[in-house]
Formats: structure tokens, C-alpha cells, sequence
């Protein structure tokens, strides 16, 4: 027989999902298997359904009564991707990003048990790993009751509720369900993985070690298979989720090759959420294939009513969770003012190079944290000609904080590899003195390095005479004295007043992005930063700070602040001949 030919590339994905057609972009390769697969998956019953009456026989309903036809494509494209005469399965990886309540775990469970069923090679392991004890129940739960519900299945399958296993009595194949709490997955022997949830697996700062781990086995077998079930993310994407997920779209839209990957991505066209058709209950049915089914649009139209009366991170959150729109700013209802302009304000070509060569001003803000806080750095400059406030930030941190706040290190770490933040290296020099007697104090990287950046703004001659760094008081002893040793001193390094003396700042940046009045380097960084700002308000004050104390980390985003608090003064450049710019355009009253 002659090697198939496919590519799992499905360009037309957008008019597919809007018309409601397959979103697999081929045929099953060998259609025997598919039609095998189907036959058995399609019999296995759903116990958590009322028992229905077919002739003289009272049954659960089966798969194949329940579910829609996207099931049935996935379940054909999977099992009908190996080879019956090799035992070779040429696409080996897949994906299907659905949102909540359309059946994900019972669609689990089933092609599961139905893989179970269908394995050929002795003493196999399959395994179902789930983050969490209880997304783990929701898988084994409905695989259990499938086989006790079936006297044919009962036979050859024995169910061993307390290990979570289901055990093949002829093959010795057995399917564990592994709640994967700890960091670690030991083993790596499984022929077969159904992950569940990986949007919570990007969430473990271990997670990309312990999957591979978890899935090693499967090179050593031509059989082998892993297929990823998730809903979105409650927050913006991170770690594995997000490398996972980004990979998938790269396969499915055809910018990576990768024939032995499939991506059944069930999302908005880009069209559709700009418009933000996902609020109109016509289409809800674009993310969730079994509307009708396990999900009516009754359900959803009255819970996102309910969401859009509070607004905020509640209805953010229905929307990723059951609408499947993938979250970017997290907007509570006692959010900064300004989240809401922050990503159409983003301008990612902004460079700390291009910042300074674009303005006429620039000064720097600083926010330093303990050894479990990010340490914020954010350079504002006020752009030649147009007079808009241009801001560009980094952050450093030491590892103490990946181990004090695991819940953030993927995110850390996703955004070190942008760039944006350093993660020190803890290894510093004892001493460099010329003698034994004779030792000097070698500053932290993270001072070094933040000065580093201070002295390349003031080479460029942009910053002012006066209020040219503005520093949160508290902590900086440090940078104060290493600013001293570039030149940088009192009036230029400044202390900013914090709490309620930042209001003009915090009201003047939101009114300043609502109308294009500001540019930012649009980095992930930030809008995680943003989105962690809560305001609070007193009788006549508003002060800004942490919605979550410990991982809501705002420390850049305080810099930033800093740094308007100095924009607001209208700096002139020391190198300037004094004459402000608006001065130079007719706006100074006297």
C-alpha cells in the first residue's frame, strides 16, 4: 500500500468554524481504524444520564447518542492515523481547546476506554494525567461507570476504584488516572496520554520537565499517542499552556509543518472578536460544538448577564471559561482606570533605543521590592513634535521569589525569555580588592545592571537638571549610593512621594492613554503588571495597590508612575538652552 499523504494544516478555519463544519483538515488516514474506533467508542454509555428504554433493553444513552459530530471527527482522526499493517500511527500529537460544559471529560473518558479496548501490545500503559485530585475524579468517574455499565465490558475490564485504574484482563493493558499535585510524574513508561486541563499545568513552574517525564515512553512505541484536552486559561496564558497552544495554532494555520500534530482549536476568527460577536448568544455556538447538546444558549446568555452587571474579572473569566476568548487584562471592577486603554496604547517597535532617539526628554523611575518582588524599572520620554509620553519598562528579581510565589514562576519565566525581566544569578564575587586586607562591596546584578541603563540615558543627554530619576524612598540606599558614583545625585535623584501623593499620576497616565496621549512597549510584563493594579479609593484620594498580595506583583508599574510624577514637572533636556517646548509653541500662560 502506498504512504498516505496529508497535511494537518487547516488554513480555512475560520469560515470552517462559522459555518459549523469539520474542523479536522483530513480525512482519517487508514478509515478501517477510524471505523473500528467508532464502532467501539460510540457504544460505551454515559451513566450520568437518565436510563432510556431501546426495545426491551433499559440503557444508559450511549457516545454515540450524545455527542456531536466534532467527537466523532476527533475520534476518527486519532485512531485512524496508525497504520494496521506497521502498528506505526503517523500523527501522533493532538489538540482540541473547547469551552466549559461541551462534554470535555466524558469525551475524555470515552476515547480513553476506547483505546483501552482497541490496544494491542501487552501489558500496556495508557494514562489519563490530570493537574489536580478533582479534575482527575471528573475523568475516572465517567470511564468507570462506561465499563460497570456494560456486561460485555465488565468481563474483559476490571475497575480498581481506589488506584483510579481500569485494567485489561486478556492484555494486561491497564489505564490509570494520575492527579499530578506533586511536581513530579515518576515513570515515564505510558504508551498512550490524555492530558487534561493543560491550561492549569502552565500554572506549575515545573510543569514542561515533569510532561516530559510523563510522556517519554511514548517514543520507544510506534503506537503511541497524546492528546491534549483543555478549556482557556483563566489568565493570560503561561508556561507550557502557552507554548503548547501557541505551537498548535502555528501547525493549524500552516506557518509550522508538522504532519505528525493536529490542533482542534475551538476560537473567535479575529474579525469576530474585534467585533465581539462572542456577546451575541447567535454565535455563541462558534465555541461551543454541543450547544444543544450539554450546553444550551439559555444557560450562557443568562450567566453572562449576570457577569456583565458586576463587569470586572468575573465576566473576563466566564468569557474565557465558556466562551473561549483568551484573556488579556484581567479587568476587575475595582481595576487602574487606565487597564482599559492599556493594550490599544501598546506600540511593541518601542525600544529603549528608539525611545530616547524619539524624544526631546527622558527620565527614569524606579521601584525596588523586597527579595520575593520584582525590582521596576521604567524610562518615560516626551516625544519630539508630538509631545506624547513615551514609556518603556524592565524588571529584575532574584530566584527567591520563583520558590516564595510558585503559582507566578511560569510566568517569570515566560517573561525573561521576552526579554523583560531578569532572573539574577545569586553568584557574586567576594571581593575585589587588591589585598586581603584591603576588600570592596560588589553590588547585586540587579543594581548594576539598573544603572547600567540609567547611564546610557544620561550619555544620551536627555535627562533634565532637575528630577531626573524618581525613586520610591523606601529601600534604595543602594542605588542611591550607586547613582552617586555615575554623577547622578541630589536635585536629580529625587525622592517620589508614594500612596496618595501619586494621584495626579494615576489619574493623569489614564486620562493621557484614553486619548492617545501616552505609548507604552507593549510587553506581557506590563499588562500582567496593569491588570495586578487595584485602586483604591479614599474621600478624596485614590491610591494604588496590589489586587492580590504576594503574586499580584506591581513593582514596574509603580516605576512607571514614578516616572510621570517627574513628566508632570515638564522637564527640560540638560543639554536643552533652557526654553521649554511649549514655550516654543505658544502654550506657556504667565
Amino acid at each position: 500500500m502506498a504512504a498516505p499523504k496529508w497535511s494537518t494544516a487547516c488554513l480555512d478555519w475560520q469560515e470552517r468554524i462559522v459555518a459549523r463544519k469539520s474542523l479536522v483538515p483530513c480525512p482519517p488516514l487508514f478509515p478501517g481504524k477510524a471505523e473500528d474506533a467508532l464502532g467501539v467508542f460510540k457504544s460505551l454509555q454515559v451513566v450520568d444520564l437518565p436510563k432510556v428504554v431501546v426495545g426491551e433493553v433499559e440503557r444508559h444513552p450511549t457516545l454515540g447518542e450524545v455527542c456531536d459530530d466534532f467527537v466523532f471527527d476527533l475520534v476518527a482522526a486519532i485512531f485512524g492515523a496508525e497504520d494496521p499493517e506497521t502498528g506505526k500511527r503517523l500523527i501522533s500529537e493532538f489538540m482540541l481547546l473547547i469551552s466549559k460544559k461541551n462534554g470535555k471529560s466524558m469525551i475524555a473518558a470515552g476515547i480513553m476506554v476506547t483505546a483501552l479496548i482497541l490496544n494491542w501490545r501487552p501489558n500496556a500503559i495508557l494514562q489519563i494525567l490530570a493537574p489536580t485530585l478533582e479534575v482527575a475524579n471528573n475523568s475516572f468517574e465517567p470511564a468507570m461507570g462506561m465499563v460497570r455499565a456494560d456486561p460485555e465490558l465488565s468481563v474483559v475490564l476490571k475497575v480498581i476504584e481506589h488506584q483510579r485504574q481500569i485494567k485489561h484482563l486478556d492484555t494486561g493493558a491497564v489505564l490509570k488516572v494520575i492527579a499530578a499535585d506533586s511536581d513530579t510524574v515518576a515513570g515515564g513508561k505510558a504508551s498512550i496520554t490524555l492530558i487534561e486541563e493543560l491550561w492549569l499545568f502552565g500554572k506549575k513552574p515545573k510543569a514542561a520537565a515533569m510532561l516530559r517525564e510523563a510522556l517519554g515512553g511514548g517514543s520507544a512505541r510506534p503506537e503511541a499517542f497524546t492528546l491534549y484536552i483543555t478549556t482557556h486559561s483563566d489568565e493570560p496564558p503561561s508556561g507550557v499552556y502557552k507554548t503548547k497552544l501557541a505551537y498548535m495554532r502555528d501547525v493549524r494555520d500552516g506557518v509550522i509543518d508538522d504532519p505528525k500534530t493536529m490542533a482542534m482549536l475551538y476560537e473567535w476568527p479575529v474579525e469576530m472578536l474585534d467585533a465581539e460577536a462572542y456577546l451575541d448568544p447567535a454565535f455563541f455556538y462558534v465555541t461551543n460544538p454541543h450547544i444543544g447538546r450539554s450546553v444550551t444558549v439559555e444557560w450562557l446568555q443568562a450567566e453572562l448577564g449576570k457577569e456583565q452587571i458586576g463587569e470586572g474579572e468575573g465576566l473576563q473569566v466566564f468569557l474565557a471559561k465558556h466562551l473561549n476568548v483568551e484573556i488579556g487584562l484581567r479587568l476587575r471592577r475595582d481595576r487602574w482606570r487606565g487597564t482599559d486603554y492599556w493594550e490599544a496604547c501598546a506600540d511593541k517597535s518601542l525600544t529603549l533605543a528608539s525611545l530616547l532617539a524619539r524624544s526631546e526628554v527622558a527620565v527614569v523611575g524606579v521601584d525596588g521590592g523586597g527579595l520575593d518582588d520584582l525590582y521596576g524599572l521604567c524610562v518615560a520620554g516626551r516625544e519630539r513634535g508630538t509631545g506624547r509620553w513615551l514609556y518603556w519598562f524592565k524588571a529584575w528579581c532574584w530566584p527567591d521569589v520563583l520558590t516564595r510565589r510558585k503559582e507566578i514562576a511560569a510566568q517569570l519565566h515566560d517573561y525573561e525569555s521576552d526579554g523583560d525581566l531578569v532572573i539574577c544569578s545569586e553568584v557574586v564575587s567576594e571581593t575585589l580588592g587588591l589585598d586581603a586586607d584591603d576588600t570592596a562591596y560588589e553590588r547585586p546584578q540587579d543594581i548594576r545592571e539598573i544603572v547600567a541603563v540609567i547611564e546610557e540615558v544620561k550619555a544620551s543627554g536627555l535627562l533634565p537638571e532637575r528630577g531626573a530619576v524618581g525613586l520610591d524612598p523606601q529601600g534604595v540606599s543602594d542605588l542611591v549610593d550607586a547613582l552617586a558614583e555615575i554623577g547622578l545625585e541630589d536635585p536629580q535623584v529625587v525622592s517620589v512621594g508614594q500612596g496618595f501623593r501619586l494621584m495626579s499620576a494615576i489619574v493623569g497616565l489614564a486620562r493621557k492613554l484614553k486619548f492617545n496621549g501616552a505609548v507604552h512597549d507593549g510587553s506581557r510584563m506590563m499588562a500582567w503588571c496593569v491588570s495586578n493594579a487595584k485602586e483604591e479609593l479614599g474621600r478624596q484620594t485614590v491610591m494604588i495597590v496590589k489586587n492580590t498580595q504576594g503574586t499580584g506583583k506591581i513593582d514596574p508599574f509603580m516605576a512607571g508612575l514614578n516616572a510621570t510624577k517627574l513628566l508632570e514637572l515638564n522637564p527640560v533636556a540638560a543639554n536643552d538652552n533652557g526654553v521649554s517646548v511649549y514655550e516654543d509653541r505658544g502654550l506657556v500662560v504667565f
